[in-house]
């Protein structure tokens, strides 16, 4: 199976569709957040979005992170810009990526309503100011990001499947 990154803005369901995707599949799940510097984490604690430098590092060991896992991986990573997206791709051929699309006001709602993350609520409007919809762009499923978990996941599976069989 081609290897799967969940994406979209902070709050959209990214973990747990990754992870009931991951479970389904018998994939390793990679929780991109998982391998943020601690710089990064810090800043973005303290409500400092992150800079396209700020990511590189980053998005280069996510690359590594599929590239280590050639049966296929299930990873969430936000892949916000189209740049990151190509550079994601470019490290792992084949790449698909679950797009999680969701409204502002639904996104600062979760992220609001989330005491373990150290994601600040602040940066929500700078993930849609950042965001480049992948809608339209090669192996991109757009989802719903309100739908219900389960329905969302059978969606994932069942387009991957096709793509798999295409």
């Amino acid at each position: 199976m081609p290897p799967l990154i969940v994406m979209g803005v902070a709050g959209c369901g990214k973990s747990s569709l990754a992870r009931a995707v991951a479970d389904a599949q018998g994939l390793p799940l990679i929780e991109g957040d998982d391998h943020h510097s601690d710089t990064n984490r810090a800043r973005m604690a303290q409500g400092i979005a992150l800079t396209d430098a700020d990511r590189q590092d980053w998005l280069a060991t996510l690359g590594r992170l599929l590239q280590a896992h050639p049966q296929g991986a299930v990873l969430t990573c936000s892949a916000l810009k189209r740049s990151y997206r190509d550079q994601l791709r470019a490290a792992s051929p084949g790449l698909r990526f679950a797009f999680l699309d969701i409204t502002p006001v639904a996104a600062a709602q979760r992220v609001a309503g989330r005491s373990s993350h150290f994601f600040s609520a602040s940066l929500v409007d700078s993930q849609f100011a950042t965001l480049e919809s992948p809608v339209g762009e090669p192996g991109v499923l757009r989802l719903d990001a309100e739908l219900p978990l389960p329905t969302l996941q059978q969606q994932v599976q069942h387009w991957l499947h096709q793509e798999t069989r295409a």
